[in-house]
């Protein structure tokens, strides 16, 4: 039986990192371990692909960075969605909500209506 977990679909990386960023700013273990705690352990975020995600969005201006110490007392880096960010979090969002709307009616679709009936020449 293949493993429950998966990883993240391609492109919803930055959208999950912003949405956990806008509820409060984070170090980069932090953002992979929420991201897995808010889907349930269904998406796990590989390091590998968090920090060059994070350097993008930053180069982007969505996110920026500041050095914090830890609960744990150590010092790490800490992303904060920023003004530009948070317009990119709601566009996304937007564009994700009107794709699975889509995907989902097209899923749940039981037999084919017969104006959609595909015409032979």
């Amino acid at each position: 039986m293949a493993d429950a977990r998966t990883e993240l679909l391609q492109g919803t990386l930055e959208m999950l990192v912003l949405k956990t960023l806008a509820l409060e700013p984070m170090h980069g273990w932090g953002i992979a371990h929420r991201i897995q705690s808010m889907s349930r352990d269904v998406f796990l975020v590989a390091q590998g692909s968090l920090y060059p995600a994070l350097v993008r969005m930053k180069r982007r201006g969505w996110v920026k960075t500041s050095w914090r110490i830890t609960e744990n007392n150590r010092r790490a880096r800490y992303y904060e969605l920023t003004a530009a960010g948070r317009a990119q979090l709601n566009a996304e969002q937007s564009a994700w909500n009107r794709a699975s709307a889509a995907i989902n009616d097209i899923m749940n679709i039981r037999t084919l209506p017969a104006r959609w009936a595909i015409e032979e020449s």
